[in-house]
């Protein structure tokens, strides 16, 4: 972590979090979905043909759309004791916190409860599925931005949840580590207050759009990889509502945590708390086997 005299004194509690986004950041992709994956490649390819990855980046299109239009903020606001969402920008990273778990838990039991519903239906009910976990995701996003104070207003707001997107989706630790990077950059456009030293610290790690555009271009295949592994054991009838349900409640869940470790981050850059939270790529076990 690199960290500079002048920024603002942090808390205990805040301390916590950014070895805990640590943590996160270098935390191993992919593991259980490569492993499950092999299991059920047979019922993978079947899904795949079911929805295929241009059906998933239309999914994208409409749910990020849809995911903005459901974010509501009011409950927000009100649980918050805020008038107006900029107040959580600089009030206080726990409540934030606080705030971002209702969100997380609540989104998790809708995904298991959907999953259940359409995985009752085997095969058919996946091409429902997949579309509408990737709204819940996203909607799960956006709405745990807001418990932070950030409104997606901009282009770059945009792509900061796409990244986020794609971190939570990652197959393998390249995967990870372009969505960290292009995360990374996205806050050096962002922030402001600390644009200077941001930049200095995203020419060291040389950090361009060029990442940017790549992996956004490449998340709907990524995800078609992962929800592909996921969802295959739901393509049997009966016993699909069960697994559905268990692999979209797990999915959200870190969706969420994806969301919450990368906007717990751009609060404290944002409030000159740190520049940012390095971690190594060379401390990431790299693996080379590819999905």
């Amino acid at each position: 972590m690199t960290l500079n005299d002048e920024f603002n004194e942090r808390t205990p509690y805040e301390n916590e979090q950014i070895v805990k986004i640590k943590e996160w950041k270098n935390e191993v992709p992919g593991v259980i979905s490569k492993a499950f994956g092999i299991v059920v490649e047979p019922l993978g390819w079947l899904v795949k043909k079911v929805v295929p990855e241009a059906a998933i980046r239309g999914a994208l299109d409409f749910s990020n759309a849809m995911a903005k239009w459901l974010t509501d903020t009011n409950d927000i606001k009100r649980d918050a004791c805020v008038e107006n969402m900029e107040e959580l920008k600089t009030k206080n990273l726990q409540l934030s916190d606080k705030l971002a778990d209702e969100v997380h838990n609540w989104a998790i039991g809708v995904g298991v409860a959907e999953g259940a519903g359409t995985g009752v239906l085997g095969l058919p009910g996946i091409a429902v599925d997949i579309p509408v976990v990737i709204t819940i995701a996203l909607r799960t996003i956006h709405k745990i931005g807001v418990c932070y104070g950030y409104e997606v207003r901009t282009q770059d707001d945009n792509e900061f949840i796409l990244a986020i997107m794609s971190a939570a989706g990652a197959n393998s630790v390249a995967e990870k580590n372009s969505a960290l990077l292009l995360l990374r950059s996205i806050e050096v456009t962002i922030a402001k207050n600390t644009w200077k030293k941001l930049a200095q610290v995203a020419a060291e790690k040389q950090i361009g759009k060029e990442a940017g555009i790549i992996a956004l271009r490449n998340l709907a295949k990524q995800l078609g990889i992962n929800l592909t592994k996921r969802k295959a054991l739901a393509a049997i009838p009966f016993i699909g509502g069960i697994i559905g349900g268990s692999v979209n409640g797990w999915y959200i869940k870190e969706v969420g945590w994806a969301a919450r470790r990368a906007f717990q981050e751009r609060w404290l850059i944002d409030n000159h708390k740190i520049i940012d939270i390095d971690w190594s790529l060379e401390d990431v076990p790299r693996d080379d086997e590819s999905c």
